[in-house]
């Protein structure tokens, strides 16, 4: 791919407001004839695809979605940058002010095609996250990032990096798209694992029988003694939207902070109740703590595993029945009240089992995924640096 070292003679040091803009496309989404927007959480980490979107007019989008976008603008999200969430976008759209809409000012200075790639440098991740402000949901705004500087190659040197950038990532897309029709086959074997008990006459249980709902309490983030420890503390920001375990958090509390908030064990379940990401699940992987918009469930009665992957398909009715509400949210009897099928013992083993089958095979698509992204985070790496 790269046939020989990389000079960097000739390179030269530019800030990033030099080469880039940021794209102030202001429109009314009702108005703009457009069909689809992204949020946030469409956005993959380390992800330069967008393979999700909502439908205007299906869901509600809040004042702050008015940034029109277009086909080869790049999509960055300004809060909690330590997400590393960039996305060339492919399609027209809508998004919040809080993405930015970015593009190159002189494309015989900055070849477009090499934007994302740059922002997806350890370089720029680290200085933006660095200049972040806030705490609870740190942001950074685009005059901080303009004064990001780096290498800027000659523009024959920009066209053969891209050259090898662009074989990678076909790699990438391919391999990602394995791990998606893998993801898809879980969710598929969960929707109809569910309806096949529904059908078969499977006693139903409320989700507050066969389990202690915990909502989960944030300590004072002014109390610096509560936080910075060993306690993972789980927000909804944490959780993968392929990867059902939570190993570990973004933000940890210490011992003292533990006792201003909820602790749960290793194989609890965690649901969003509020928000956005509403209805999002992951299961603990060691002992967390975790915020106010979160319900964790301790399984009584019922596998842990099995759990689980009930609240996968509970998961997917919060979303849709919170689709039309200014704000998502289930209180917590009305989610205890939610009633699952619950099989006898057995059952619940094997049909955790044939999951653990299915998991496994997403997991060595991903690890091959993983593999090739080292590869494409390797060539990044050599470029701007």
């Amino acid at each position: 791919m790269l046939e020989r070292p990389i000079s960097k003679a000739g390179w030269t040091r530019v800030a990033f407001g030099d080469v880039v803009r940021k794209v102030n496309d202001k429109v009314d989404p009702w108005d703009s004839g457009l069909e689809r927007y992204v949020a946030g959480e469409h956005m993959d980490t380390d992800d330069l695809r967008i393979r999700r979107w909502g439908l205007i007019g299906d869901d509600y989008l809040g004042p702050a979605f008015h940034m029109r976008f277009k086909p080869g603008h790049v999509l960055y999200g300004s809060r909690r940058t330590y997400l590393r969430k960039v996305a060339l976008a492919d399609f027209e759209g809508i998004t919040a002010n809080t993405t930015f809409v970015l593009e190159t000012k002189d494309p015989a200075r900055l070849m477009p095609d090499l934007l994302p790639f740059l922002m997806q440098t350890e370089a720029f991740h680290s200085y933006s996250i660095k200049h972040s402000k806030g705490s609870v949901n740190p942001y950074i705004n685009f005059s901080d990032l303009e004064a990001f500087e780096f290498l800027l190659p000659p523009i024959q040197e920009q066209a053969r990096l891209l050259q090898a950038l662009t074989i990678v990532q076909s790699c990438f897309v391919e391999l990602s798209g394995l791990v998606g029709a893998s993801d898809v086959l879980i969710q598929s074997f969960v929707r109809e694992t569910v309806k096949q008990m529904k059908a078969s006459g499977v006693r139903q249980v409320s989700l507050g029988q066969i389990s202690d709902v915990i909502t989960g309490k944030t300590p004072s983030t002014a109390d610096q003694a509560l936080w910075n420890g060993a306690v993972p503390f789980a927000t909804p920001g944490d959780f993968g939207f392929r990867e059902p375990y939570l190993i570990d958090c973004e933000r940890h509390i210490s011992e003292e902070g533990a006792r201003f908030s909820r602790t749960v064990p290793e194989g609890s379940s965690l649901v969003v109740c509020i928000g956005s990401t509403i209805g999002k699940v992951a299961m603990c992987k060691q002992r967390m703590a975790f915020n106010q918009q979160i319900n964790a469930l301790v399984p009584k009665h019922v596998q842990p595993r099995f759990l689980f992957i009930s609240l996968l398909e509970c998961g997917l009715e919060l979303r849709k029945r919170s689709g039309t509400t200014a704000v998502p949210i289930i209180n917590k009897s009305a989610f205890e009240a939610i009633e699952t099928p619950v099989p006898e013992l057995a059952v619940q083993h094997a049909i955790s089992k044939r999951f653990d089958d299915l998991l496994s095979g997403f997991q060595r698509a991903s690890g091959r995924f993983e593999g090739i992204k080292g590869v494409r985070n390797h060539i990044v790496s050599e470029v701007c640096q």
